[in-house]
Order: C-alpha cells, then structure tokens, then sequence
C-alpha cells in the first residue's frame, strides 16, 4: 500500500508565495516521476509541474517563471514552490506519483486547497 500526503496550501493573497509539499510512503519499488496538478472549480484537471527521479523538469506555461518544483528522492518528497501568485492559480492541488516498475502505476493525494484572494 502506498500512502501520498500533501501539505502546505492555504489562502493568500495575490503576488504572495506557498511551498507545497507532498510524501509518499509505503511499499514503492521506485518512483520515477513526482509530479503536481491542479482543479479549479468548473474546470478539467491540469499538469502543473514534473520532476523526473534524474532532475529533468516540466512545467505548464501558465506557471513557468513563478513556480519551481524540486524533490529529495531519499526522503520520496517532492515539493512546489509558487511565487507571485495569481486568483487564477486558486485550485485544489494534488501530489502524483509514478513508479514504473515493475509496471506503470500512479497513486495520488488527496489534494490540498490554495486560495489566492484579497
């Protein structure tokens, strides 16, 4: 079984900062992705950002420039760094993990709340 918990949401307020962060624990053979999305109300699911276990990064337009994800693969954690905030970043935040061995397999967060309001 393998846990994934996130941390770090809250309100605040516009051109503020937040540090997510979200570890996974439980029988995992490796993680090779950690990744983050994000659901505004009304709206689909969306990437916000990647990291592979070797470094290499990905990130939505949207937040390239203000958001920075980093991760502690001894510790399986990975974390979100997001400055200058904007209302339109306000979602439900969710940590994604993915092992691909011995086959592909994702587990998720429950998710957290970031609220950015004056």
């Amino acid at each position: 079984q393998v846990q994934v918990e996130e941390s770090g949401g809250g309100l605040v307020q516009p051109g503020g900062s937040l540090r997510l962060s979200c570890a996974a624990s439980g029988t995992i053979f490796s993680i090779d992705y950690m990744g983050w999305y994000r659901q505004a109300p009304g709206k689909e699911r969306e990437l916000v950002a990647y990291i592979s276990s070797g470094g290499t990064t990905n990130y939505a337009d949207s937040v390239k420039g203000r958001f920075t994800i980093s991760r502690e693969n001894a510790k399986n954690t990975v974390f979100l760094q997001m400055n200058s905030l904007k209302p339109e970043d306000t979602a439900i935040y969710y940590c994604n993990v993915v092992s691909k061995l011995p086959r592909w397999l994702e587990y998720w967060g429950q998710g957290t709340q970031v609220t950015v309001s004056s």
